[in-house]
């Protein structure tokens, strides 16, 4: 009985998901002069809908000792596809994502008029753009939120943190607020490489457990940092700590 009631919840969740992302598309064809006020709220409000449909429990630890600032700029690792909606069901942000995220199915339009920001990694001119991009947004006095290993590395860290959002707080003043994310079924949520999206999904929804733990630390002030080598290396020291009071 209970597998039914949850078998039934799930679908209706997903009923509810499939005619709010149509509403979203068809309104993602306004133009985007009319969609900077409202659009990124509704998509926040979309991205919790999402998360809801696939069954995930998504759980936010505050171990941050200070008030978190109204304005930052949030790093996270990023071993899984689930960020995309997780973080922005969070936090009010808008996102980094790759190039390639524009031409997902359905997600892709919604993602553009929600203010997301666009890059080509393989680039060396896309990424100035996207550094420039994030500098004028955070100026504007938007949070944003982005993966300084610059992209799905696996269930564990990359080898170094890339940059940019250190740059971006050097350059803007901004604080960085840290998230570290841990999936209990690590191996179900990593996303493997050459594994669609659909798939993606697909697993998620099957993994043997939905638990995800989202851990947010302290701010990280620019001004206590002479430059964006020593401030990515002290962010990265500290997510190894993490990883390894979490995952080992």
């Amino acid at each position: 009985m209970l597998s039914l009631l949850r078998h039934l919840k799930q679908l209706l969740a997903w009923l509810d998901l499939t005619a709010f992302t149509l509403a979203m598309m068809l309104l993602a064809r306004l133009p985007m002069a009319w969609l900077g006020g409202w659009y990124p709220h509704l998509f926040h409000v979309w991205c919790r809908c999402f998360v809801r449909a696939l069954g995930v429990d998504l759980h936010l630890h505050q171990h941050n000792t200070k008030p978190l600032p109204e304005h930052y700029i949030l790093i996270a690792n990023h071993p899984s596809a689930f960020e995309d909606v997780g973080i922005p069901a969070l936090f009010p942000v808008s996102s980094l994502a790759k190039e390639e995220v524009r031409d997902w199915w359905f997600v892709g339009r919604i993602a553009v008029a929600a203010g997301t920001l666009f890059v080509q990694r393989a680039s060396k001119g896309s990424r100035q753009e996207a550094l420039h991009a994030m500098i004028d947004s955070v100026q504007a006095g938007k949070n944003i939120a982005l993966y300084p290993e610059g992209g799905c590395k696996g269930r564990r860290l990359w080898e170094k943190f890339l940059y940019g959002a250190f740059t971006v707080s050097l350059e803007t003043g901004v604080p960085i607020v840290p998230v570290f994310l841990h999936y209990e079924a690590q191996e179900a949520f990593e996303w493997g490489q050459g594994e669609t999206l659909l798939q993606k999904i697909r697993t998620i929804m099957t993994a043997p457990n939905h638990t995800a733990n989202y851990h947010v630390f302290d701010p990280l002030n620019p001004a206590d940092f002479a430059d964006r080598e020593s401030y990515s290396a002290h962010a990265y020291q500290l997510f190894l700590g993490w990883q390894a009071r979490f995952l080992e």
